[in-house]
């Protein structure tokens, strides 16, 4: 599981630098749930000294996103991802230390596994909370995500 954190991070470096200098970083993942955290900073904020909502959807879709390719890791099988929708609410301005959590592995295992049994694309829609500090609810994050088993070659 560390390694997967480190070479996450390390793959956002060079394939998502914007996120990597908002600071988005993945905290912890399991078969279960995935943790993100991004810190409030300058390099991040909006006009109105808040993060910048943009930076906030990256924490929460990485937090679903690696969920995802954790479990396609796992298969063992070439599994094409793609988020086709999403919404968001806000509720709170985001400041200092913001953490998104994403307990939807389950349901993305089940889509997963219908993939591969049926090889037909799934789709399964994913949620990342975010709060602060506090544990206060900042903003959630819902993403729509297809998979689909690629054809061999």
């Amino acid at each position: 599981m560390k390694r997967f954190l480190r070479n996450f991070n390390f793959y956002m470096f060079f394939k998502i630098p914007s996120a990597w200098w908002s600071g988005v970083r993945l905290e912890s993942i399991g078969d279960t749930e995935a943790q993100t955290r991004v810190r409030h900073r300058w390099v991040n904020q909006n006009p109105f000294r808040s993060m910048f909502w943009a930076v906030q959807g990256m924490a929460a879709e990485f937090a679903t996103g690696a969920m995802v390719m954790y479990h396609i890791r796992q298969s063992g099988r070439p599994v094409s991802m793609l988020v086709i929708n999403n919404k968001a609410n806000f509720s709170k301005k985001g400041t200092g230390l913001l953490r998104f959590r994403c307990e939807d592995g389950e349901a993305f295992k089940k889509a997963l596994e219908a993939a591969l049994r049926t090889g037909e694309g799934q789709t399964v829609w994913m949620k990342a909370i975010g709060t602060n500090s506090q544990g206060d609810v900042v903003s959630t994050f819902l993403f729509e995500w297809s998979i689909k088993v690629k054809a061999n070659k």
